[in-house]
């Protein structure tokens, strides 16, 4: 239910011209209010002349779209209206072009200057698009655009604002955006608009481009680095690692398909992943390693010893790990400390069993989200595992799909979490019991690609909805969906 005070905010927006109007005789502790409203609700021209005339030194996303006391909407799990963006970008430019006093609808006060609009935060999910709302490629570009625009504008005119905004952004860049971006941060040097990168996420660019963006970001703002999609290899890593590891508060860092080519004479393959080590020494804040599809195989123990601090998140997807790798990381002071933990697309059936147990006993205090994504995890191991995994008390989130479980397996996983009081999300797969004809041992690609029987699916998810029901669980969501964002980000644990 919405308060009293929201009802009647939403109210006072329902005419934006009188609304503008009154804006200087309402209270500065209302305008947070206001503006989650306003965001809300789309009243553009209410919300361009908030951000015109904002009192306070901070305008934050996350602080004013989150859930509050007068409405539990929280709008930073939803994407962004296009509206709404816009309007916030609109008053930005308006507030740098405004004079001292004059002719707006209120004069610019000089007592509270905004200094900071922090718009990171906005939802990233990457799926279905609706034209009504913005992704991340689209806020990344209007914003590159408002900086390049204020840079063309010329010098501020005498009398004019020129307190500097920060604009603190998660950018996303790709290679048909990476141009303007460029240009937008070196617009962005010495302009009443100074563009701050805190999360990158650069999808497949070649490597003098991130190179050359890289240059460009300011070191005291960037928490993550993200290369998508670049099949780097070690030898274009090895180029990239060292203008990465510049940037000192580097909380999250993730990379993918870091592997020798098989092309080059193996010492140079040895030679580059020394010097990449050697950089990821460098780092002192990493709280966050991702190396998915990277070929590791008994080597994270060089990798993982060269770390200044333990990690708290750990994404191994994919990198063929051996049993030996699964023991150091166990034995590691990494263990300890993993809130997040990622071994999808490892083989955890045969010697690494184990080992893997023994990881998990090791990480049981402090794991909240656990991803088994086809691990080849078939009944007989899942047992054998249940005594370990129940003990992790507080996680969150199991991820399951694409193992070769059966109903039983399901039913035994379903009734042994009854202990684990913070469980929220169990993604599971299709019963090898809802398959025709199923190959055995089942490899993955068969599990991932073969249909099911939709009649005995149904009766499957009517059979776990009941069980939880009567075990008080009706809370706890068990899925087959992967694509439905339930992965948290290490950020939001």
């Amino acid at each position: 239910m919405h308060t009293l005070v929201f009802l009647s905010t939403r109210q006072v927006l329902q005419c934006q011209p009188a609304a503008c109007q009154a804006l200087p005789l309402l209270p500065r502790e209302l305008f947070p209010l206001l503006f989650k409203v306003a965001f809300m609700d789309k009243k553009t021209v209410v919300l361009r002349e908030l951000v015109h005339t904002w009192p306070f030194p901070l305008l934050s996303f996350q602080q004013l779209l989150q859930e509050c006391a007068h409405c539990s909407r929280a709008l930073l799990q939803e994407r962004p209206s296009t509206e709404s963006m816009q309007a916030v970008i609109l008053g930005l430019t308006a507030r740098l072009h405004a004079p001292e006093a004059g002719t707006g609808t209120q004069p610019l006060c000089r007592k509270h200057v905004l200094r900071v609009l922090d718009m990171t935060g906005l939802l990233d999910d990457g799926v279905e698009q609706d034209p009504g709302t913005m992704s991340m490629w689209d806020c990344t570009a209007a914003v590159a655009r408002t900086c390049i625009a204020q840079q063309q504008g010329g010098a501020v005119e005498p009398g004019l604002a020129t307190v500097p905004v920060e604009v603190r952004v998660d950018l996303r860049v790709n290679r048909a955006s990476y141009a303007f971006l460029r240009e937008a941060l070196r617009s962005s040097v010495g302009s009443p608009l100074r563009l701050c990168c805190r999360d990158l996420r650069a999808e497949d660019l070649p490597m003098r481009n991130t190179v050359a963006l890289l240059q460009l970001l300011d070191a005291g703002c960037l928490r993550r680095v993200d290369l998508r999609f670049n099949n780097l290899g070690l030898r274009g890593l090895s180029v990239i690692i060292p203008h990465v590891a510049r940037f000192q508060h580097l909380a999250s860092l993730r990379l993918h398909y870091v592997h020798g080519d098989s092309r080059q004479p193996s010492v140079d393959g040895e030679d580059n992943f020394r010097y990449f080590l050697a950089q990821m020494g460098r780092f002192t804040c990493l709280r966050e390693l991702s190396m998915g599809s990277s070929l590791l195989s008994g080597r994270l123990d060089q990798l993982l010893s060269t770390l200044q601090s333990p990690l708290e998140s750990l994404e191994l997807a994919f990198c063929a790990l051996l049993p030996e790798d699964l023991r150091f990381l166990a034995q590691s002071s990494h263990a300890a400390h993993l809130k997040k933990l990622d071994l999808s697309g490892n083989d955890l059936s045969g010697s690494q069993l184990a080992p893997f147990q023994g990881l998990l006993q090791a990480a049981s205090a402090t794991l909240l989200h656990l991803e088994l994504t086809e691990c080849q995890l078939a009944d007989t191991q899942l047992f054998a595992t249940l005594p370990i995994l129940t003990r992790c008390a507080s996680l969150r989130y199991l991820g399951l799909y694409g193992n070769p479980l059966s109903m039983a397996g399901l039913k035994e996983l379903l009734r042994d979490s009854a202990a684990q009081a913070e469980l929220r999300t169990v993604v599971h797969p299709f019963p090898v019991d809802c398959y025709e004809g199923l190959p055995w041992p089942p490899p993955a690609s068969v599990l991932l690609e073969a249909s099911i029987n939709e009649e005995k699916f149904a009766r499957v998810e009517a059979e776990l909805h009941q069980l939880l029901l009567a075990s008080g669980r009706a809370h706890v969501l068990w899925t087959t969906d992967i694509y439905g964002r339930l992965a948290a980000d290490y950020f939001s644990l």
